[in-house]
């Protein structure tokens, strides 16, 4: 079973002799620079626009860094491996200093910040999230830096559960068609017979029903054996230990709900009220994540995933108090890779086509032998 602990974090390429393989060799970009820019921005505004009026979002400002006592910044799993940039701002001669760390992502914020601008059940917000994340493995779709559209929208009790889940995911879905569907009526060169277009629906599948479709495969392999089958699905229950022993992936226990008991469409009993939207990048036939959401933790929920990661002390934090004593609003969000995203709708190889951010001299050099041409 050692491939799938080793499975459990990270993108599935540590090396880059191993990323060598995988990078398309026979690559041409179907849009200039200079139109991938004018078709990327099209697509932030459509994408913008179109998630607050399905969703019932406002746009709002959002951090970009947080006061470590706060409790607010986004650990991304649970393991401690993924540790956000620190640093002490020494205020006032040091007399009323601040630790500060950079955000990883806007995960808890978010849901404090429902509070603070007093949204009601129904009533959301949206931010242009921009985060860094240093423990990253450098890619073709991981970087340091993150940009995200983080939303997040305040729901009653009785909306906590699995069909309100993949009622949101079909609205999410129907927005991310229509940006396809936007940036191809201006440059139709992206319509191109290698890259089928995304599926008008997703399949939804719990992780746990996939894990019995293919229980000897690490995550990672059974997430690209089940998108040959559907090329764009939503999975359930991101958390949740399996029947193997292994959680489909690690998440964090104080933000998304994954241990609440579900039903699948078959009556089978499952686990979770969150999960990921992935579908399979035609250019550089891999999975491809898009998005990670779900129904937030209450206090119960809360209670019992920080006691099976063994992290009861975080209630100690100002955020996880604030759920414990019912001061902020129950809530379902997530976060849409907005770099990931363009890189999908304008069938690019590589995120840094879309993004300017660092990228090591092995990459680069190995990127334009392959007409991979990242900004700078």
């Amino acid at each position: 079973m050692l491939d799938k602990v080793a499975d459990l974090a990270g993108p599935g390429i540590g090396n880059y002799a191993d990323l060598a393989k995988v990078l398309p060799s026979d690559y041409r970009s179907l849009l200039t620079p200079k139109e991938t820019q004018v078709a990327l921005f099209a697509a932030k505004q459509y994408i913008e626009e179109n998630l607050c009026r399905e969703l019932n979002l406002i746009p709002v400002t959002v951090p970009l860094i947080v006061a470590s006592e706060s409790g607010v910044n986004d650990y991304l799993d649970r393991d401690g491996s993924r540790t956000p940039i620190q640093f002490h701002i020494n205020n006032d001669h040091n007399q009323h200093p601040i630790d500060a760390e950079v955000v990883q992502a806007a995960t808890k914020w978010k849901r404090m910040a429902l509070q603070q601008f007093g949204m009601q059940p129904g009533e959301g917000l949206l931010t242009d999230m921009r985060a860094v994340r240093k423990d990253y493995f450098l890619d073709h779709d991981h970087s340091v830096y993150v940009d995200q559209w983080d939303w997040e929208l305040a729901v009653t009790e009785q909306e906590r559960n699995l069909q309100f889940l993949t009622n949101v995911v079909k609205k999410l879905w129907k927005v991310l068609k229509g940006a396809e569907y936007h940036v191809q009526a201006m440059f139709p060169q992206l319509k191109d017979e290698r890259y089928p277009n995304l599926p008008d629906e997703l399949v939804f599948l719990h992780a746990e029903e996939i894990l019995e479709m293919y229980p000897d495969l690490p995550r990672k392999q059974r997430e690209t054996a089940i998108l040959q089958k559907y090329p764009a699905i939503f999975i359930y229950g991101i958390g949740w230990t399996l029947a193997d022993g292994y959680p489909h992936e690690m998440r964090a226990a104080d933000y998304d709900d994954w241990v609440t008991e579900t039903v699948s469409a078959d009556g089978r009993p499952m686990h979770g009220l969150n999960g990921d939207i992935l579908v399979w990048n035609h250019v550089t036939q891999r999975r491809h994540e898009l998005s990670s959401m779900g129904v937030r933790v209450n206090a119960e929920s809360l209670v019992k995933q920080l006691t099976i990661t063994e992290q009861m002390h975080f209630l100690e934090m100002p955020y996880h108090q604030a759920i414990m004593n019912n001061q902020i609003p129950l809530s379902i969000g997530g976060g849409i890779g907005q770099a990931r995203t363009y890189m999908w709708l304008l069938r690019k190889a590589h995120l840094g086509e879309v993004s300017v951010t660092v990228w090591p001299q092995i990459l680069k050099d190995m990127c334009a032998e392959r007409n991979i041409f990242v900004l700078e």
